[in-house]
Formats: C-alpha cells, sequence, structure tokens
C-alpha cells in the first residue's frame, strides 16, 4: 500500500495534466502554431513549457527563437489552436470523481493551485460541475512567483487554512513538484507526459499512475 509520511490534512491539486487531460492538446497546439509559422521546435521547447506560468512560457520562447520573438503575438495563434482543440475533445483524468468523492466522505478540504488563469479554471472544470467541489483556487494573479517557485502551493495552504506540511500537494509535471516540495507539502507526482526524473523522484513521497491510486492514502484515515 502506498503511504505518506503523515496523514493529509488538505489536498491540493493542479490542474492541467492532473485533473484534466489538456496536456495532451498544450504540446499538439502549441506545435502545430509553430510548424504554421515556419518556427523549428522539438519535444524539449513543450517539456520547458509544462507547469509553467506565462512569463516563463515567454521567456522560453525568446530563448527559443530570438530576443525579438514576438511571443505574445504567437501566444494568440497558439491558443486558437488550443482552444480548438479543446472544444471537440476535453476529459477528466481518471479518479477525479472518485477521489473527490472520498475527500467528501472525509470532510478535507481542498484547493487548485495552478499556473493557468482563472478563467481558463471556470470554463474548463464548468463542463464538470467541478468549481464548487473546491474550497479554494489559486491561479495566475494570486501570487507573486508562479511555479517552480513556492508561492502558489503556499497561497493554497494559507486559503485553506492549513499548515504546507500537512497538505498533499498532486502534479503531474517536474516544475509542479519543485514547487510544491518547497512549499514543505507533500508532493506526489502522477505522470501525464512526462516521467519523473531522478531528481523529481527524490522530491516526491510517493509517485502514482493515477488518481485512483492516490485514493489509498487515505484507507488508514477513514478506516479510523
Amino acid at each position: 500500500m502506498p503511504h505518506l509520511p503523515r496523514p493529509p490534512q488538505a489536498v491540493v491539486f493542479d490542474m492541467d495534466g492532473l485533473l484534466l487531460d489538456t496536456e495532451i492538446h498544450y504540446r499538439a497546439s502549441v506545435i502545430s502554431a509553430a510548424r504554421e509559422r515556419g518556427l523549428p521546435i522539438d519535444e524539449r521547447v513543450y517539456e520547458g513549457m509544462m507547469g509553467q506560468p506565462w512569463t516563463g512560457i515567454s521567456a522560453l520562447f525568446k530563448r527559443t527563437w530570438g530576443d525579438g520573438f514576438d511571443a505574445d503575438g504567437f501566444r494568440v495563434l497558439w491558443l486558437e489552436h488550443f482552444h480548438g482543440l479543446l472544444e471537440k475533445d476535453l476529459r477528466l483524468k481518471t479518479g477525479v470523481v472518485e477521489l473527490l468523492d472520498l475527500l467528501d466522505t472525509l470532510g478535507l478540504p481542498r484547493a487548485i493551485a495552478t499556473s493557468s488563469a482563472h478563467h481558463q479554471v471556470e470554463h474548463h472544470l464548468a463542463r464538470f460541475d467541478l468549481i464548487r467541489r473546491f474550497d479554494a483556487v489559486v491561479a495566475q494573479g494570486d501570487y507573486r512567483e508562479g511555479k517552480p517557485a513556492p508561492d502558489p502551493y503556499l497561497v493554497a495552504a494559507e486559503r485553506l487554512g492549513v499548515a504546507p506540511h500537512d497538505c498533499l500537494a498532486l502534479e503531474d509535471s517536474h516544475n509542479g513538484i519543485r514547487s510544491a516540495h518547497a512549499a514543505g507539502m507533500m508532493a506526489v507526482m502522477v505522470p501525464d507526459l512526462l516521467a519523473p526524473t531522478e531528481e523529481i523522484e527524490a522530491l516526491c513521497a510517493h509517485v502514482a499512475q493515477d488518481l485512483l491510486e492516490c485514493m489509498r492514502f487515505f484507507e488508514v484515515v477513514e478506516a479510523g
């Protein structure tokens, strides 16, 4: 049975690639937008974007395609591709509803800590009526520095009224794990497009196959 250093008193979720199966669309859309512009791109560019706020992504684009690159203009094209894909196919990741149901039963508070904007969180989760199932949503504009800095997770813990030490953080990205670990949380990676490296595994309390596996962390709590 997977176990954690201590029983979680709250759970903080990433969104893209953890709750929602969106990372595959982010990857496809940035690649298709780059090709439309005739820009060279490989997997390393997308991997560097994962878990980053727009400021980090913009800086990555300029390192990749030159200081004079119009990152904001490219973002418009990229998001057009992305939203087109989302309208056709947006799904929950395996185990989302089951884990939230269990947290309801246990009475444990939960939050979202994401690099996405509030309007994106509301739009995406509204399709599945999930916003009401979270006690707090921490998104762009709610913190000073984005992931991999600890700020998003520290703000989430503060809003939940639970010490970071007692929070379980669920993440699919390397930068997200770095952020959660730096905040002092029990960080668990549920890999999506990126497998954990040795560095990331060392920061994790556990690496889970999916959110259904994460439910097993609470079996002792439920039995008690």
